[in-house]
């Protein structure tokens, strides 16, 4: 494929291991679910082409990076490498499990934390170190995604209520089938806060430098030719 002369942002998706955070990339980037998925082991990138306020006389085309990061304990001390720079955050929980969604808070740290973790120093961050006042000087978008909506029986539908962890950072949230495509169908409620997202992280990268530039995570705005090929060489056997 030829390369394209766009911008990019970059996007971690991180959550526990096997919460279908693969799943849900495959999802978003190709519009198509994938059936047999198996583990991420270090990072995965896919790439999706996304308008930045589509259908209006500002619309224009970007990359959108999704780094799925590997959800083991086992790679704890070292997946902070890839935690640079970060432009948005998409933190996933599976909807049967309420550990994985109470460990949000550890990633969300995990991520904020991440200049803390060089030399060989980092750890898996306890609940306790996230601080919802550094984030809120980070100045970075998230979204809450929680999976497996379908596993839900009628008497665990209150698990679907909004998530704390979304509250405090002013998220939206999805939750979603990752084995139906017609869940982030075009025109959808889904789609539409995935889309809303897209757009705040494009325009906290590239149009608000005044407002949150000095504190995003990440150099200064660049502009690069890339082309998909460059994305093949960290993807790896995954089904988280």
């Amino acid at each position: 494929m030829a390369s394209m002369d766009l911008e990019k942002v970059r996007i971690l998706v991180v959550g526990d291991s096997g919460v279908g955070k693969s799943s849900l990339v495959q999802l978003v980037c190709h519009s198509q679910p994938v059936l047999n998925p198996g583990w991420t082991i270090g990072a995965s990138v896919e790439v999706k082409i996304h308008d930045y306020k589509e259908g209006t006389p500002s619309q224009k085309s970007y990359f959108a990076e999704f780094w799925d990061i590997g959800g083991s304990v086992d790679h704890a001390t070292s997946r902070h490498i890839f935690y640079n720079p970060v432009h948005g955050i998409i933190l996933v929980h599976d909807l049967t499990n309420r550990k994985s969604h109470s460990n949000l808070r550890r990633w969300l740290g995990e991520v904020l934390n991440k200049d803390h973790s060089n030399n060989g120093t980092s750890r898996h961050y306890s609940s306790g170190d996230y601080d919802p006042e550094q984030f809120a000087g980070s100045h970075i978008p998230v979204l809450v995604i929680g999976t497996k909506q379908d596993q839900l029986d009628s008497n665990r539908q209150t698990i679907k209520q909004i998530s704390s962890i979304a509250e405090e950072c002013g998220a939206d949230e999805i939750n979603l089938d990752c084995t139906q495509a017609r869940h982030l169908a075009p025109g959808s409620t889904n789609a539409v806060k995935l889309s809303r997202f897209l757009d705040k992280v494009i325009e906290r990268r590239y149009f608000a430098r005044d407002a949150g530039g000095s504190t995003q995570m990440g150099p200064p705005q660049e502009r690069r030719r890339i082309s998909r090929q460059q994305y093949g060489v960290m993807k790896t056997t995954h089904a988280d």
